[in-house]
């Protein structure tokens, strides 16, 4: 186990000055903090979206066409694909663009958004109107509880469940509670890219396919194994508090490339707050997490936990687990408590 040490993980530093091109951007956008996310995707839109337009086009044909589109997966579904979809995280908490500029942030969640899987509005509608109100309680579509979290055959079914019924259960999810502007956001944005899909197979059936359907699979498992493991860990006496039913990851590069993702615990207890603000509050609560022994990793991030746990590697967790003020009296102690939190919960119970 760890000690508590100093924070690598990304705040906000003011620049001696700004660019022109930054400059020109906060004229845009309610908070300067935020030109990360307008330098990101203005190279999203140099290196994959007009690479993704030549894949369409009869240019190269056969083995030429493969040569352009691996570095183009590359690039779009290795690279880029896990910070823009933690910026639209982010940028789904707090508005990226000002009011009189919000046609910005529609063009990028109904043109920019499918090139890395993500369907118009629903990751917002999902994540804001379901996911931070339930808080993984099992109402909630993508709850982990009713499942083994270190059981391979569980996450199989977890996702599987999810890229079939996931929609369904958003959808009746919020026709139940009557709220129709976002089942009815949450229905165009998913029937539109079905229909976009289906009309541009008719115009390169290889290239949607490339380019569109199969990212969009591997966004949705990608997002539900993120899912898993920022909640495997839940005390099975207090399902709802943040406390013991998320983790934290620190000082990992994960942080620097996700705008602090890694702080989940601290992510649902101040949901608004600004991702440079998160390292500050996490130590602010260093006794509660001490308390309430919360898990939080130093240096990995959640594909580590998802993997050693899926092996049911508890040595590798506990030799990255940070004790805070002697949360645990031994490493036997947070190995038992770890296998304790991962045990499927009965909800009906």
């Amino acid at each position: 186990m760890k000690a508590l040490t100093t924070l690598t993980d990304p705040v906000y530093k003011e620049p001696e000055s700004f660019s022109w091109y930054e400059r020109f951007w906060l004229k845009y956008i309610n908070d300067k903090r935020d030109l990360p996310f307008i330098h990101l995707l203005t190279a999203i839109h140099l290196l994959v979206i007009p690479v993704a337009i030549i894949l369409y086009t009869p240019l190269l044909q056969g083995g030429y066409w493969w040569l352009l589109y691996i570095p183009y997966f590359y690039v779009s579904q290795m690279y880029f694909k896990g910070r823009f979809g933690l910026m639209l995280h982010c940028i789904s908490h707090r508005k990226l663009f000002k009011k009189e500029y919000t046609w910005l942030y529609h063009y990028t969640i109904w043109f920019v958004c499918p090139f890395f899987g993500h369907t118009p509005e629903t990751y917002f509608v999902h994540h804001m109107a379901m996911h931070h109100v339930e808080n993984n309680q099992e109402d909630d579509a993508s709850s982990t509880m009713k499942y083994r979290r270190d059981s391979l055959p569980d996450f199989l079914k977890y996702v599987g469940r999810f890229l079939v019924m996931g929609f369904v259960d958003t959808f009746m999810y919020l026709f139940n509670r009557k709220r129709k502007k976002l089942y009815m956001r949450l229905t165009y944005g998913e029937l539109t890219f079905y229909a976009f899909c289906v009309a541009m197979c008719f115009v390169n059936l290889q290239a949607t396919l490339w380019i569109f359907i199969i990212p969009f699979v591997f966004a949705r498992i990608v997002m539900m194994l993120g899912n898993w493991a920022q909640h495997s860990f839940i005390d099975k006496n207090n399902t709802e508090d943040n406390f013991t039913s998320a983790i934290n990851c620190i000082n990992t590069p994960y942080n620097k490339m996700c705008w602090n993702d890694g702080y989940h615990t601290v992510h649902h207890l101040r949901p608004g707050m600004h991702y440079t603000e998160i390292p500050g509050e996490f130590l602010k609560m260093k006794s509660e997490f001490a308390e309430k022994k919360s898990l939080i990793f130093d240096g990995i991030h959640y594909l580590h936990i998802f993997i050693w746990l899926m092996t049911k590697n508890y040595n590798k967790l506990a030799d990255n687990l940070v004790n805070i003020d002697n949360t645990f009296s031994s490493k036997e102690e947070a190995i038992a408590l770890m296998k304790e939190r991962v045990k499927k919960i009965d909800t009906a119970a």
